[in-house]
């Protein structure tokens, strides 16, 4: 019950995503300047913020950003994990200490700090689908160290198998070792990150867009749209700019209700 309560929740949140430009009333940047912070009503499902912008067109677009790309950008780290975890495979003593250095150093970096630079070094009139690309793109490079690490230690553990060495003396090519023998024994790990790394990202977005750092106006996100709680007067006056954080917290409730991350991890590792 638990579990389809959870499929059916993220499937109403993905199709309010995907379709937010229909089902939106208005533009996410148009603004009615006649009606500042107005109240929730027919016009306006849960009022308007201080621009006069549409809350609820506008949640429905930032669903869309964050919802949409946080995948993207996991997939991302699924790629470059991969790729950098495949150098263990290779009978290089150097090769594999490179992997385990390069993972130690990118877990031990502050990557917030990283943003906060390259956020710094852009100018102030930076197009907003910059900041999205900026913004998932780095998570998505920054957040490869933990999965390259449980790949390292799975290729670590396959590189000197029978089967596999049986499989080089055939004169097999090392790519076709590599798609037909080596990846049906790092799958299940690969999508068990990736489910894993989704909310993280997600997360990761909201909270740079507290910090500013995040998606830049007038394009929505959950963060930027977050930021918002810090005038708790404002909450006091109009209780749905806490939407954002409900759905939120839903989304994630439902993520951790279908995948129990833990034991899939036990599982695929042992």
């Amino acid at each position: 019950m638990k579990r389809a309560l959870a499929i059916g929740l993220l499937a109403l949140v993905a199709i309010s995503a995907i379709f937010a430009p229909v089902i939106a009333p208005y533009d996410y940047s148009r603004q009615f300047r006649e009606s500042p912070n107005a109240q929730a009503g027919h016009q306006f499902p849960m009022g308007t913020d201080d621009l006069g912008r549409d809350r609820f067109s506008r949640l429905l677009y930032a669903t869309r950003i964050s919802i949409l790309l946080a995948p993207a950008a996991a997939f991302v780290s699924i790629l470059v994990a991969l790729a950098i975890s495949s150098l263990s495979g290779l009978r290089s003593t150097v090769a594999d200490q490179s992997v385990s250095w390069l993972t130690t150093l990118s877990l031990s970096l502050p990557w917030i700090f990283l943003f906060i630079m390259l956020r710094a070094l852009l100018p102030l009139n930076t197009r907003p689908e910059a900041s999205i690309l900026l913004t998932f793109g780095l998570m998505g490079f920054a957040g490869w160290a933990w999965p390259a690490r449980i790949f390292r230690a799975s290729i670590r553990q396959i590189r000197d198998s029978g089967w596999l060495i049986e499989a080089r003396a055939s004169g097999i090519s090392a790519s076709r070792i590599a798609l037909v023998h080596v990846w049906p024994h790092l799958r299940a790990i690969a999508i068990a990150q990736f489910r894993v790394l989704i909310p993280a990202y997600i997360l990761s977005e909201a909270s740079l867009g507290l910090l500013g750092l995040g998606v830049a106006e007038p394009l929505p996100s959950w963060g930027n749209l977050l930021a918002e709680l810090q005038h708790p007067d404002r909450v006091r006056d109009n209780p749905w700019i806490l939407a954002p954080l409900v759905l939120l917290m839903l989304v994630m409730i439902a993520l951790e209700a279908l995948q129990p991350v833990r034991e899939q991890l036990r599982e695929v590792v042992s």
